[in-house]
């Protein structure tokens, strides 16, 4: 009976199939033995020449697998393995799908294991599988278990640490196999989707937070390269810089959700080391043009976000800088919804960091606000087209106090409306540094001038610096600005090497323009109490650059004229002004008239402006910028004695100057500055000031300081009486306007041909002189077209 027996057995292993007779051929009696060589190569020819056959040779293959992992017989799991690793490998048919399956079914059964081995050598079949492109594509294959459960090993917390941060490794590359299998092929499953973004990218940010715990484990310096490959903090950040790398425009909102909702869950903006470094990663991972949408989404979550919103807000500066180096420009601010609420709620809403006390007046540069949305970091590198839309976007959005901008009120408003323009002040100033245009006109339009010269009325010293900064960058085209970074009086401003080009057509029709209300800005500043040395020189610097920039004949006069009523505003003290903002005014005056002097190269006016400096240096150097802008001012504590030879006088400059070309009639006019609408909607007290001056200076008998009639008193009904005189004013100009037009319409052409003809009875005047140009070259100037006098039916 027995022999009976084995005669049927052996019968019916002789009657089975052949690929399972190859297969069962590879294993060996001891599985310490390996996988037979031999008898592989056979069972691979035999799958190569008969493809049919490969799922079920994948499907016998998976029996024997999950047989031998019931019965712990892991020698001969890691055969079977391996033999589906070298098919895999040798394989590429259209009968592949179905072996697959196979493949992906022990794969699995491996990693359901409690065993850590076995998941690890599921793990490290599965890397291989996604390596190999396949010639064949799969409409049903599903990758969701292989997330779900190389997710899960991500965050392993076995007791042993190396069997821990192998798993975990083995995690992070199963994710990255996943992504590389299915991220290129449409026919796969999306991997992009939230189901799976929010498995993966918590997954990989658990890993790389901890990298300081993996560093701190490395026992000695000479085990420090083999530590790092088994580093699961490296692997995590190497394998998120592929996953952003892969991300189309679409999938990028779907990939940087879940990197917000980890740093919310696990409260990682403060401190904000590791928010920093993960968007650092993002940043640097992701297509350029791809910038802006991470910038949006990081707007987008301040809202959420009212205790964190300082740590939000430091990690959307570091994210701004680095995409300024991409492809963005006003979209980037644009497009994003509520962008002015946001900055509102960001200024007002911060966190204690934001706080800055509204008498401080620290340099621009010092940072004030310590966390800017920087909108400027963006402009910064694109072209100046790009750069001047960015800039008038960015000016739209300051708050103004003016009709059509109201301000919020209260005292919750006033700080949330001063932080959102230092910070948008802040932008513009870095938008502003280095810009090059050639033409002012187009550097500085109407609307951005005006908005930009109405914040300069403001209170706020600090505010005022940044306006003052910002139009000496867009002013300054050929790097003169440093050369004026220290006021003084030089007896010969050659040593300065000055850059200097002829002021173009365009700049003077931008000066004739603008001229009036940009003195008027300076000399206001010059009044104001809360100036420090910074102002001071911010404004030399300004009226140095107007001076070689944007110089002509009127230009240099109209200058002389502010700077002596700057003078005048130290001398009569009208303002009640500090004992240091005198002085300060006076040596500002001195460095300024030696600074133009010596442009001019007018040989009386040098000579007159180097006797009062020398005056000064004898008997008052309190009165000079080397005394006064100093870490300790030397100041005198009496200026009201001031005598005449300590001021520079406006009779005796006008008669040198005039000798020479130069409008002499214009200069014997004292300045008075213009009185605005902004007067009455800023919320300094300008009104008063402005009437003040202009009652004191028509009531002097002479423009000289010698014989000075006391100012007018100003009361309630003065100032209404001067604001209603006003605005009669311009109602008889509308109305000598509208009788001109209606004399046009209506009367005949014979009329308005002799009315004409008895207005216009001379040519046009002949130029004026010369105007001397940088180092006294001389330059002939005729009477331009714009400053001819036409008959009033030519106005309008």
């Amino acid at each position: 009976m027995y022999h009976i027996v084995l005669g049927v057995c052996g019968c019916c292993g002789a009657l089975r199939p052949r690929y399972k007779r190859l297969v069962d051929n590879i294993f060996p009696e001891d599985p310490e033995d390996g996988l037979v060589k031999t008898n592989m190569e056979k069972l691979t020819f035999y799958a190569l020449s008969a493809p049919e056959k490969l799922d079920r040779i994948g499907a016998y293959l998976s029996e024997r697998l999950i047989r031998d992992v019931g019965r712990h017989r892991y020698g001969y799991v890691c055969i079977a393995m391996e033999a589906l690793d070298q098919l895999l490998m040798a394989c590429h048919c259209q009968s592949i799908n179905l072996f697959v399956e196979s493949f992906l079914k022990m794969v699995a059964k491996l990693l359901e294991s409690e065993k850590p081995n076995l998941q690890i050598l599921g793990t490290n079949s599965f890397v291989k599988f996604a390596n190999i492109e396949e010639d064949t594509p799969s409409y049903h294959r599903s990758y969701d278990f292989f997330v779900s459960r190389f997710s899960e090993m991500c965050h392993s917390s076995h007791d042993d640490m190396e069997i821990k941060t192998k798993i975990r490794m083995s995690g992070i590359k199963g994710l990255q196999g996943v992504v590389r299998k299915t991220v290129n092929d449409e026919l796969q499953a999306n991997i992009w989707d939230p189901q799976h973004m929010d498995k993966i990218v918590p997954s990989l940010l658990f890993n790389l937070q901890h990298i300081e715990e993996a560093e701190s484990r490395s026992p000695s310096p000479l085990q420090a390269p083999e530590k790092e490959k088994e580093n699961p903090a490296e692997l995590a950040e190497r394998c998120l810089r592929e996953l952003l790398g892969r991300a189309a425009f679409g999938n990028i909102k779907n990939a940087i959700k879940p990197v917000l909702i980890h740093l919310d869950n696990h409260s990682l903006w403060e401190p904000k080391v590791f928010a920093i470094r993960c968007f650092k990663i993002i940043m640097y991972s992701i297509q350029p043009q791809h910038s802006h949408l991470v910038i949006q989404q990081l707007l987008s979550h301040l809202d959420a976000n009212i205790l964190v919103r300082a740590g939000i807000v430091e990690v959307l500066s570091e994210a701004a800088v680095i995409a300024a180096t991409g492809s963005v420009g006003k979209g980037a601010l644009k497009e994003t919804p509520g962008w002015n609420a946001r900055q509102g709620r960001m200024s007002g809403d911060a966190s204690p960091g934001f706080r800055v006390s509204p008498h401080a007046t620290p340099h621009p540069r010092s940072n004030p606000v310590p966390h800017l949305f920087p909108a400027g970091s963006f402009a910064s590198t694109l072209p100046t087209y790009q750069r001047s839309e960015v800039i008038l976007f960015i000016m739209s959005k300051v708050p103004l106090p003016s009709l059509h901008h109201p301000m919020e009120t209260g005292r919750t408003g006033e700080n949330r409306n001063r932080l959102t323009q230092i910070m948008l002040l802040k932008s513009l100033l870095q938008v502003s540094t280095g810009f090059q245009c050639n033409n002012m006109m187009s550097a500085l339009p109407s609307n951005f001038l005006d908005r930009l010269l109405s914040t300069a009325l403001m209170e706020d010293a600090e505010i005022r610096l940044f306006v003052l900064e910002i139009l000496i960058s867009f002013i300054d085209r050929h790097g003169n600005r440093h050369k004026f970074s220290t006021i003084s009086t030089l007896s010969d401003i050659s040593v300065l090497k000055l850059k200097v080009d002829k002021c173009s057509r365009q700049d003077t029709v931008f000066m004739k323009k603008h001229s009036q209300q940009l003195y008027r800005h300076i000399y206001l500043s010059c009044k104001e109490e809360t100036n420090i040395q910074k102002h001071y020189e911010a404004v030399y610097g300004l009226l140095a650059l107007i001076s070689i920039e944007l110089a002509n004949e009127e230009v240099v006069v109209d200058l002389i004229r502010l700077v002596l009523a700057v003078q005048d505003v130290a001398q009569v003290n009208e303002e009640n002004l500090p004992v240091y903002n005198r002085c300060a005014l006076y040596a500002l005056g001195a460095a300024y008239l030696n600074l133009i002097s010596q442009l001019t190269a007018v040989p009386a006016f040098c000579q007159h402006v180097r006797e009062v400096i020398e005056t000064r240096k004898k008997e008052a150097p309190y009165m000079l910028p080397e005394d006064v802008f100093v870490e300790r001012p030397r100041l005198s504590q009496n200026l009201d004695g001031v005598v005449i030879e300590f001021l520079f006088r406006q009779s005796k400059i006008s008669e040198v100057l005039g000798g020479s070309g130069y409008n002499s009639d214009r200069l014997c006019l004292p300045y008075i500055p213009q009185l605005t609408d902004e007067d009455r909607l800023s919320k300094r007290k300008s009104i008063g000031e402005t009437i003040s001056l202009q009652v004191e200076v028509e009531s002097r008998n002479s423009p000289e300081k010698e014989e000075r009639v006391p100012a007018e008193e100003i009361t309630y009904e003065t100032l209404k009486k001067a604001i209603v005189d006003s605005v009669a004013v311009e109602e008889q100009e509308r109305e000598r306007r509208r009788q001109v037009v209606e004399k046009f319409q209506k009367a005949p052409f014979e009329e308005i041909a002799a009315h004409c003809g008895a207005r216009v009875s001379e040519p046009p005047p002949s130029p004026s002189g010369t105007i001397t140009a940088a180092y006294g070259q001389p330059q002939n100037h005729s009477i331009p077209v714009y400053e001819m006098k036409f008959p009033d039916l030519c106005v309008y």
